[in-house]
């Protein structure tokens, strides 16, 4: 009995963590203050898929030989299945194909669930078909995983990935504790499902330790950040806007279906092997792909004067555009220093109110002191396009400052406040320690000619404000 009260005990504390953070990833919720940027996996969230996809491409041009051992081990595996299939045993190929068609524990994609669906019987047949149809595979095998993309309609990035990490998986259990090791992160002891033995050439069940997801109890993988793109460096969408030559397979090339380029591509092997061999000799432009990518200082500069352009209200929609404005230049500003958590929305007595959410990394000696003096794990910024602050506005931000997430806010407004309202901040930093700045019109001025500049950080203009405040404060 007392253990079960100890489980749900400890069950109850996981949820409410995770409920209080908003898009909590697995190291805010452990207490390690990592920024993405200096994190050597991609961070992953627990309720939904990072948008980023392994591309097996990376391993093949990276300088480590281990990466390449890795893709050698990948492609010497899965051509394998072509084999068995040419040689009497393509039900096994097939099952071996359905299992390695899902690999959930990275949690990459696009699912809001964390969880996909895997291929079926008559799908996994087509992809053994083309070493059967293209005498190259046959004889020698693919050289890249990718080419799939080319000859099986429904094969395409997040396939691609699910097979490279289910073929791989025995290596990021391994990258995983190695990971969590370092950085303090806790693993709980579990069976690991469909591990591929390359040696037995079988899918079997491991016991290891590995993080879980709090609340679900799910498996977590991570992944090298070195192997993630958004989109394959080898693609078929690529190969059909540069490679593929329309006015040869339909005469109306503007009506030119996936279909019949596959079937052309399955006759016509050679065009597809001329793409890969471009694609090989352009390798060192072959990058990984950040989660997070700044605007252009261009782009930083154009959104400052659509925001100074606004009228302050309502009016035409100017509280609307003004929230678009800031939710694409503060995340850009403020990166890497604080990774950007959501945009979200809540309200307050009947008032509709628009926040942006940043994890604080610590990553900088004044974010730490924020996370030291004010318990800030995350950090608020309030938008208000209004000609003024007032009162009202001052103590909903107080109301949602809670311990939990910590007593340290920002006012993103047009106008420095009036006295009365930096009376009421400092009145509640006497009192009950809470710590509330505001960013006008002018310090994002300033914030995006530092960003410019690159002499020096936007953050700095974030400190500036904070020792403007506590030098007013008792």
């Amino acid at each position: 009995m007392f253990a079960n009260f100890s489980k749900a005990r400890n069950l109850w504390c996981c949820m409410t963590l995770h409920t209080l953070l908003t898009r909590p990833r697995l190291t805010d919720y452990h207490g390690v203050t990592l920024a993405q940027e200096d994190a050597d996996f991609a961070i992953p969230f627990f309720d939904e898929d990072i948008p980023l996809y392994v591309d097996p491409f990376l391993m093949w041009r990276s300088p480590s030989l281990q990466d390449t051992s890795l893709h050698g081990a990948l492609m010497t595996t899965f051509n394998n299945l072509g084999q068995l299939a040419l040689n009497g045993r393509r039900d096994e190929a097939i099952d071996v194909l359905i299992t390695a068609s899902e690999c959930d524990e990275v949690g990459l994609g696009t699912s809001a669930t964390r969880s996909g669906k895997r291929i079926g019987r008559a799908k996994a047949g087509e992809i053994l078909d083309i070493f059967r149809r293209i005498p190259k595979y046959a004889a020698h095998g693919l050289d890249h995983l990718e080419e799939l993309q080319f000859f099986v309609e429904g094969i395409s990035k997040d396939r691609i990935s699910d097979f490279a990490c289910s073929f791989l998986k025995s290596f990021l259990i391994d990258f995983t504790i190695d990971q969590c090791t370092k950085l303090g992160i806790p693993r709980l002891a579990r069976t690991v499902p469909n591990v591929w033995d390359i040696r037995a050439r079988r899918f079997t069940d491991v016991v290891t330790t590995l993080p879980v997801d709090p609340i679900e109890g799910r498996l977590l993988l991570l992944v090298p950040k070195r192997w993630l793109r958004f989109v394959p460096w080898i693609s078929y969408d690529d190969y059909f806007e540069k490679h593929c030559p329309q006015d040869e397979i339909s005469h109306t090339a503007e009506e030119l279906t996936r279909v019949e380029v596959l079937n052309y591509n399955r006759d016509n092997y050679g065009v597809v092997a001329s793409y890969i061999a471009a694609k090989e000799l352009s390798f060192k432009d072959a990058k990984n792909d950040p989660l997070f990518s700044q605007i252009p200082v261009r782009s930083a500069s154009s959104k400052l004067a659509q925001i100074k352009k606004l009228s302050s209200g309502k009016t035409d929609g100017a509280d609307l555009k003004y929230e678009a404005a800031m939710g694409q230049l503060l995340p850009s500003l403020l990166y890497p220093n604080l990774d950007f958590a959501q945009a979200q929305a809540r309200t307050d007595s009947g008032v509709s109110i628009r926040d942006l959410i940043f994890y604080n990394t610590q990553r900088a000696p004044f974010l730490r002191e924020i996370h030291a003096d004010y318990g800030s794990r995350q950090i608020t910024f309030e938008l208000k396009n209004v000609a003024e602050l007032e009162r009202t506005h001052v103590d909903q931000l107080n109301r949602y400052l809670a311990d939990e997430l910590g007593r340290f806010g920002i006012f993103v407004t047009r106008n420095p406040p009036k006295k009365a309202i930096n009376r009421r901040m400092v009145d509640l930093w006497s009192g009950q320690r809470k710590a509330i700045i505001t960013l006008t019109d002018a310090d994002l001025e300033q914030m995006v000619e530092v960003f410019d500049t690159k002499q020096r950080d936007p953050l700095d203009v974030i400190v500036k404000k904070y020792a403007e405040f506590k030098r007013t404060c008792p």
